[in-house]
């Protein structure tokens, strides 16, 4: 069997830690698995190079930070092999350029394009366990890129694709998939199993288990995903196409407090306005999510939508720089939101489902700012200061409980 595991920041976060993860992957290397372990940067040192970078230039251009941060990934594997050596087993750590992840150029946020497996199946070939850095990439013109938060998920996620694994584990700081964040709402339960369409609407919606992309991945190529915790041996939660538990009406709740609200005001109310508005964001890479727009009067219409804070700046400065071709009066960015999602198959065949939601915040006196659907997940904007309390309201509400 060839496995690819792969372990986050706070699994490798100290000299126990990983000693720890290493022994965990001997274990399946004595079996006679082929392993390949794919490693976040140490315990919150991402954060650290992130302090020390403001601390020099307030806002860094996006090249360099991406040459900062693979920085990190690339102690964790050097000191993941140093450690295997130490235990007697054979290994070697590769990054980015040694394994050769190509990728898009949008630093910050790039794209996995394609990976060489060539130097991968020598190393495996030679039996040894090979510790590849998550996270990162190269581009066309070899610089350095990242993938974006969790981007190790995908790292993880496309190698086991590339190579044809049997096997991905995704090991992280809590045992599985739970119906909402268990350090938010103590109440919440752990999944046995999930579909990859669930996992990727929660993924996307802040869930914070797994990084959207690498669930996305992992449907296209049938790659069949367990997450599981590094600090136990339990069971975890298997992602996959179709589960074979009872459906339940809703899956699970998730809270993400990284989105910002951005109303462009006094639009003409007339064809193309909002192509020319979405397209001059599109061509900066700035990913938009909901998106409201007010019924057009005097001739003039509003149009708001959320993106991630990190791309509040970008997102304004390109809007104030096409206000003439855009044609709009004002822009206003709204900072303390929250958006609050339900996910799950089971309501595409249950009518109420959101009438419940919105039941739940009207009981708790949370006002509802944009909403959103899909046929599996409905989403609402809310002020940041009712999440946690929105997030248990509704939890209870569809009782989703231990």
């Amino acid at each position: 069997m060839l496995i690819v595991k792969k372990f986050g920041g706070t699994s490798v976060a100290n000299k126990e830690r990983i000693f720890n993860v290493a022994k965990r992957c001997i274990e399946d290397y004595k079996k006679g698995n082929d392993v390949v372990v794919v490693l976040s940067a140490m315990g919150k040192y991402t954060d650290e190079l992130i302090t020390m970078a403001r601390d020099i230039n307030e806002k860094p251009p996006k090249r360099e930070m991406d040459m900062l941060f693979t920085i990190g990934e690339q102690m964790s594997v050097a000191l993941m092999a140093m450690a295997m050596d130490s235990m007697g087993v054979p290994a070697v750590s590769l990054n980015a350029f040694q394994v050769a992840m190509h990728t898009t150029s949008a630093h910050g946020s790039a794209r996995l394009k394609k990976i060489d497996a060539a130097r991968i199946r020598r190393e495996l070939d030679n039996r040894r366990i090979v510790v590849v850095t998550g996270f990162q990439g190269i581009d066309k013109y070899n610089d350095y890129t990242t993938l974006g938060r969790g981007g190790s998920d995908t790292t993880a996620v496309a190698l086991a694709a590339a190579l044809h694994a049997d096997a991905c584990e995704i090991y992280t700081d809590v045992d599985g998939v739970y119906t909402a964040d268990p350090r938010k709402v103590p109440k919440a339960r752990k999944l046995k199993e999930i579909t990859y369409d669930e996992m990727l609407d929660l993924a996307t919606l802040g869930a914070g288990v797994l990084h959207n992309r690498s669930v996305e991945m992992a449907k296209k190529y049938g790659v069949p995903l367990v997450v599981r915790s590094s600090l136990n041996n339990s069971e975890g939660t298997v992602v996959k196409e179709e589960v074979t538990v009872e459906r339940m009406l809703i899956s699970g709740v998730a809270l993400d407090t990284d989105a910002v609200r951005i109303a462009v005001i006094g639009l003409k109310d007339s064809p193309g306005v909002a192509f020319k508005l979405f397209d001059t964001l599109a061509k900066k890479n700035i990913n938009v999510d909901m998106i409201l727009q007010s019924i057009g009067r005097a001739g003039t219409k509003d149009i708001s939508f959320t993106v991630d804070k990190n791309d509040l700046d970008d997102a304004m400065g390109v809007l104030e720089a096409n206000q003439s071709r855009i044609g709009y009066v004002e822009l206003h960015a709204e900072k303390n939101i929250a958006k609050l999602s339900i996910v799950g198959a089971g309501m595409m065949s249950n009518p109420g489902v959101a009438a419940k939601m919105f039941e739940s915040l009207y009981n708790e006196g949370v006002n509802i700012n944009m909403i959103a659907t899909s046929e599996i997940r409905v989403t609402v904007l809310i002020n940041e200061k009712d999440g946690v309390r929105a997030m248990n309201a509704v939890h209870d509400a569809f009782n989703l409980a231990d």
